[in-house]
């Protein structure tokens, strides 16, 4: 092989590193998770573990929203994660505790977490999206009748467009509609960090 072959070769193979290293950071934006069994007399209630690894210098909101088995979105939140911080949620009292449409309580759905800037340092209802990348996400699954917990990271997902319009209007109907419902994570004990 020719050196200007050889070059080519080696020059279009560093695009296609760098392009993939791209899109992998597109993907970074939003996490995606399901709960299963939860409020559900016997069984053990499932965690979701969220933490700021600290690649972008200081805190970040986990923009949380919660769906039902219908695919409508139950609640909505959005709380701060301090860098090398964990914020640690639990599914039946932070997450499925107070649904749009109240009792009864959610037992299976879905869980999205857009990691997102903090406004004015704080972490708002996200109604309004400003998404950057840094957050992980795990959760605990409650499996089956026989209530087996597995945990999984959660799995990243592409945040488009489309997506993060639906997600900020959905969440901004459940504040301008809900009377307080709808809004996850409003325990006393998450008050200071979920400022919503």
């Amino acid at each position: 092989m020719s050196r200007t072959k050889l070059l080519l070769a080696c020059t279009l193979a560093a695009s296609v590193i760098f392009l993939v290293g791209t899109s992998v950071a597109q993907t970074d934006l939003l996490k995606v998770d399901y709960f299963a069994n939860a409020n559900t007399t016997g069984a053990p209630d499932a965690t979701v573990r969220i933490t700021n690894p600290g690649e972008s210098g200081g805190n970040l909101c986990a923009d949380i929203y919660v769906f039902d088995v219908n695919e409508e979105m139950s609640s909505c939140c959005s709380c701060t994660t301090t860098p090398d911080g964990l914020l640690t949620l639990s599914v039946n009292n932070d997450l499925t505790n107070n649904p749009l449409t109240g009792p009864p309580l959610l037992a299976t759905g879905v869980i999205k977490i857009v990691s997102a800037a903090t406004t004015g340092g704080f972490c708002p209802l996200p109604t309004r999206i400003t998404a950057v990348s840094g957050l992980r996400a795990w959760a605990t699954h409650i499996q089956n009748s026989n209530f087996t917990i597995t945990e999984t990271a959660s799995q990243d997902a592409t945040l488009s467009r489309a997506e993060g319009n639906a997600l900020q209007a959905q969440c901004k109907d459940i504040q301008q509609v809900g009377s307080g419902k709808g809004i996850c994570a409003n325990s006393a004990a998450l008050a200071a960090i979920c400022n919503n």
